[in-house]
């Protein structure tokens, strides 16, 4: 008997929706996780599917969690908290993180045993392949040994297939580190260690801690940051190509949620019965134009998940910055804080990660992130942005794509159309005081539109 999907659910003490927990004591059948998205038009479905609905659930409660809160001090006054990397969710984490911890620290450990081969090469070295038939020969070893067994055995009824909870928090975990075939990582790949995060998570296993943001924090700083260093390391020594990617006119060839969840962490503080602020910035955090400022990027990263990205970006790439990362560069001139950086960030993950061919294509459907409709989907409009995805050999154009805002944590944050190459309040030296010629964007990619002061987001 296959468990039913209840709706998203809210922790005690509010009324923000979170992912939802299964219930152990009913059975529940899990599925090996499969391939789905195999052209362009299969993207539209993902779009309305229960997956794209718990995904973007889990990051809205991871997001919300990071935001700065007001606590009251011993003589009564406001006082603001906040969260950064090397604080005590990442010292001292809950055992579930720290556990989790330790499965990365395994997994960075066989970069040892692999080193890259020695020599110039044009694309990713070939000693990765390596490395990844040694992660794939361990991860089930890794697994039972740093995951707790009622997670493991979550379900005792498994499928006509043998299926097991571990088949698909296998999966999502294999996913997270890139083609050993292909020799890339990127978006996709963090995509699917974020749904790994949400099995884990979705099978009870992170229980153990606090509700509220609390037990979030853990996940955020004490499990993803870490794994992004290993990615890092990963793609340092095996020089990784960037895996759908839309090369300087994407944000960033290989992450996309350090910017989301390291702009919250700057955000306007609110206090655990609000919602997250749409302007507005944390009491002295840095302005967004300081990443442009290389050493002020080499101290605040060891502080914030967003100054983090973009310090790995000064690590591998030379030249201006204005010049190799202009999406960003552009989002560093909005006048309206972090809180408006933020919801940016989330509308521009839910249309150049969420809703594009090249990133999703790989995502494999099991029972915990579901490829089937989500009943509670509205009918998404037809727009322009699904409009020029790939197609298979075997598919008719579906006339046109959705705007990829179906599910309820989707609404009020649609990408807006890109306007054009060039942007009004750009900060680059290709604006109206620079008119040098830059190179034309690729056709549907965005130009960060609502970093303009007078596009506020709506919600």
């Amino acid at each position: 008997m296959e468990s039913v999907q209840s709706p998203p659910q809210t922790q005690p003490g509010q009324t923000f929706p979170v992912l939802e927990t299964l219930d152990p004591s009913r059975p529940h059948r899990f599925i090996k996780p499969t391939k789905m998205i195999n052209e362009g038009s299969d993207v539209s479905h993902f779009l309305t599917s229960k997956a794209y609905r718990d995904i973007g659930l889990f990051v809205m409660q991871l997001n919300r969690a990071m935001c700065p809160r007001k606590v009251k001090g011993e003589d009564g006054k406001e006082m603001f908290r906040t969260f950064h990397i090397g604080s005590e969710y990442e010292t001292k984490p809950v055992e579930s993180a720290r556990k989790l911890q330790e499965l990365l620290s395994r997994v960075e450990s066989y970069i040892d045993e692999a080193p890259p081969d020695p020599g110039p090469r044009r694309f990713g070295n070939v000693s990765f392949r390596k490395w990844y038939q040694l992660l794939e020969e361990r991860t089930t070893g890794l697994l039972r040994e740093c995951l707790p067994d009622t997670v493991l055995s979550f379900g005792s009824e498994s499928s006509g297939d043998g299926a097991t909870a571990l088949d698909e928090i296998k999966a999502y975990f294999l996913g997270g580190f890139g083609s050993a075939q292909r020799l890339d990582y990127g978006t996709g790949h963090e995509l699917s260690f974020l749904a790994f995060l949400g099995c884990l998570w979705k099978l009870g296993a992170f229980k153990d801690g606090q509700p509220n943001g609390d037990i979030e924090r853990n996940i955020v700083l004490g499990v993803f940051e870490p794994y992004l260093r290993v990615v890092r390391r990963l793609i340092l020594t095996y020089t990784l190509e960037p895996a759908g990617s839309h090369g300087v006119w994407g944000l960033d060839d290989h992450s996309f949620q350090p910017y989301i969840y390291g702009s919250a962490q700057l955000t306007r503080a609110i206090t655990d019965d609000e919602p997250m602020p749409l302007e507005g910035s944390l009491f002295r955090a840095p302005k967004p134009g300081l990443v442009v400022k290389a050493d002020y990027v080499e101290e605040e990263r060891k502080r914030n998940m967003y100054f983090s990205a973009i310090g790995f970006i000064n690590d591998v790439k030379k030249g201006p910055f204005w010049e190799h990362s202009p999406i960003l560069f552009d989002i560093s001139g909005v006048k309206d804080g972090w809180g408006k950086i933020n919801k940016g960030m989330i509308k521009m993950f839910n249309a150049e990660v969420l809703s594009k061919f090249p990133v999703v294509q790989h995502f494999p459907f099991g029972s915990l992130f579901s490829w089937e409709r989500d009943p509670d989907a509205s009918t998404p409009q037809q727009s322009i942005h699904l409009a020029n995805q790939p197609m298979g050999t075997s598919s008719s154009p579906s006339g046109g794509g959705f705007a990829g805002a179906a599910a309820p944590w989707a609404q009020g944050t649609m990408m807006p159309p890109p306007g054009g190459a060039g942007m009004a309040n750009s900060r680059g030296p290709w604006g109206p005081d620079h008119p040098a010629p830059r190179p034309t964007p690729p056709q549907g990619n965005t130009a960060a539109p609502w970093t303009r002061s007078s596009d506020r987001p709506s919600g």
